[in-house]
């Protein structure tokens, strides 16, 4: 291909809400755009105008533009474009869709993290409406999920995303790729309204004060002044052994994460079912977590098709002390929430704890005891998350107070 000409997007009978860009730069006769889209009729002339905007806001006054278009929405449009400009041209600004203010939240250190679920970075079809279905975290993957050749245009519609999608209260997660590479893919990202960081292959406490640093050059030069969280992923033996070290690495580390696929490659084994082979990884990464304080969240299931092997997985994670895992398909979502949530003897014991720590409260007293026992400041604290989660869960009532 000419050194003047850059291709972007995707392209094909099955490609939805996407577009492919093909930008040839010429010595005159202005700007030709050449839409095609089945949506021509009603959309045609937003195309035209949203990629005039783009090309002349990069000063481009000469080039021949085609769009094959899929459904695109103006967000992916502009990101598509943008990136083939950027292709052939070298800029620092950029073309910023409105960041809308559905998406203007922050989320705390502590906040449920039962499900989070992947989307590849560089289809926005599986982004539009990720948000409907309520995962606690919408993780828009940079890594594994995209292509090789095609990582340097995924961060243009990621960083679109960020500012333009409706994540319905979801957090907005990002994983990057690994470091150092990971590093430069923070520009994107930083600026752009992004609630939490996954670091992925983490080996060493050093790997997160890289991150931070530049994230946090990033933010001085920009004026960046909300927290990002940042959740590294352990997936080799070298960061299972070094699993407290990372977790304890930096203020801003809310969690561990382990990934099962590439552990077990590590190791040379395969992943199984029952989990013998990761038995040992799982419980240490669990164990350094809860030293550190932080939330340790489980891999993924990778059988879309199989509820029930799902739920027998949640069962034993949540059994070791996992607090959630990722999914990769909505209808994995509602399965996780539901077994990961306390079971009714849980909901009571929690009930009656907190009752307790309430009543001693309410009479000045610096103890708390349940019939015989002392309560513990942590384990008024763990009742204290299990009603919480319980609430938001639907299985208890936010009135549970008040009734019998």
């Amino acid at each position: 291909m000419s050194s003047n000409i850059a291709q972007v997007g995707n392209k094909g009978e099955r490609v939805r809400s996407d577009c492919f860009v093909t930008l040839e730069l010429t010595e005159s006769g202005g700007l030709v755009i050449q839409p095609e889209s089945k949506v021509k009729a009603l959309f045609g002339k937003d195309i035209l105008r949203l990629a005039r905007e783009v090309l002349e806001f990069f000063d481009i006054r000469h080039a021949r533009l085609t769009i094959e278009d899929s459904g695109a929405l103006s967000f992916v449009l502009a990101a598509r474009i943008e990136a083939a400009v950027k292709r052939l041209i070298s800029a620092e600004k950029e073309f910023l869709p409105a960041m809308i203010p559905e998406n203007e939240y922050q989320t705390a250190r502590d906040r449920q993290r039962i499900s989070r679920l992947y989307l590849p970075g560089n289809t926005p079809s599986l982004m539009i409406n990720a948000g409907i279905h309520h995962p606690d975290g919408i993780i828009l993957d940079l890594e594994d999920a995209v292509a090789p050749d095609r990582k340097y245009e995924a961060r243009f519609l990621v960083r679109n995303a960020l500012r333009h999608l409706n994540f319905y209260g979801a957090e907005r997660m990002v994983r990057i790729n690994q470091v150092p590479k990971g590093l430069d893919d923070l520009e994107f990202l930083v600026p752009h309204n992004v609630n939490l960081i996954l670091v992925p292959k983490c080996e060493s406490a050093e790997q997160i004060h890289q991150v931070n640093e530049r994230i946090l050059q990033i933010s001085k030069r920009l004026g960046v002044k909300a927290s990002i969280w940042l959740m590294p992923i352990i997936e080799s033996a070298l960061g299972v052994v070094k699993a407290y070290e990372i977790a304890t690495a930096a203020e801003n580390v809310v969690s561990l994460a382990i990934g099962l696929e590439d552990y077990t490659a590590d190791l040379g084994t395969r992943r199984t079912v029952e989990g013998t082979e990761s038995f040992f990884a799982r419980c240490q990464l669990v164990v350094a977590c809860r030293a550190a304080g932080i939330q340790a969240i489980d891999s993924v299931f990778s059988d879309v098709d199989d509820m029930e092997g799902l739920r027998q997985t949640i069962l034993r994670s949540k059994a070791l002390g996992y607090d959630g895992m990722g999914c990769i398909h909505p209808r994995q979502i509602r399965v996780i929430h539901e077994n990961y949530a306390p079971d009714r003897d849980e909901i009571e014991k929690a009930k009656k704890i907190v009752r307790a720590f309430e009543e001693a409260e309410a009479k000045g007293l610096g103890v708390v005891s349940l019939g015989s026992k002392m309560i513990d400041p942590p384990v008024v604290k763990r009742a204290m998350k299990t009603i919480a989660t319980a609430v938001k869960i639907g299985k208890l009532s936010q009135n549970w107070r008040e009734e019998a």
